[in-house]
């Protein structure tokens, strides 16, 4: 079991690592392995693997094998989704909203979740329950960040991380903000490189990003 408050409290820690989660959606298990540790090198340490492919929680078993990663599993709409993340080794959570029977499979398998929230109700309901770290999405289609900063403004006690829409190019909108603790991102990894296993470019990448200033 874990209370929400104590899912927030790891959440935080795990957004200062660095300021961009990368956003991964991987085909080939087989890629894995050398992205995590492209990505890790270049100064990214946590990695969320979307379940939005067939290769999904066998990517994030291998993930989780690789030094000074943290490995976590995006896209959680249900409580099968949490069971089968936490059985292939994700150490945390994330999903594009929340609903009760989400919140409820993530508290009771100990997982802590970046829920999701695009509005002020949304948020509002996550902080009664007692989530003040959140995920904004979809970040951009939902005001980018002027809308976060005005969302932000009535309620302080939440800190965010935007993602949906994010780019190199628009980060540092988002990171100077002072609700803002990370962004996630799938630019540090882009579906050409990761296929053609360029994984120096990656790091690069990675590196880029892992070097953006936060406000």
């Amino acid at each position: 079991m874990i209370t929400p408050e104590t899912a927030s409290q790891k959440a935080e820690t795990l957004c200062r690592l660095a300021p961009i989660i990368p956003v991964l959606v991987v085909d080939d298990a087989a890629h894995a392995r050398p992205l995590a540790e492209a990505l890790v090198r270049g100064g990214l340490p946590a990695l969320e693997v979307t379940l939005r492919t067939p290769a999904a929680l066998e990517v994030i078993a291998e993930m989780a094998a690789v030094p000074g990663g943290m490995v976590g599993a995006g896209t959680l709409l249900s409580p099968a989704d949490v069971a089968a993340a936490v059985d292939a080794g994700a150490t945390f959570g994330v999903s594009p909203g929340a609903t009760d029977r989400l919140l409820d499979a993530c508290e009771e398998a100990g997982l802590p979740l970046l829920p999701g929230a695009a509005t002020a109700t949304e948020a509002m309901a996550l902080l009664e329950r007692g989530y003040t770290v959140q995920k904004f999405f979809p970040a951009e289609a939902s005001g980018g960040a002027p809308a976060l900063k005005a969302i932000g403004a009535p309620l302080p006690q939440i800190r965010f991380c935007p993602t949906g829409g994010v780019s190199m190019k628009n980060a540092g909108d988002y990171l100077s903000l002072g609700n803002v603790l990370c962004c996630g991102g799938s630019w540090v990894a882009p579906k050409d490189k990761v296929t053609a296993g360029d994984w120096e470019a990656i790091t690069a990448l990675a590196a880029e990003a892992a070097a953006l200033p936060r406000g």
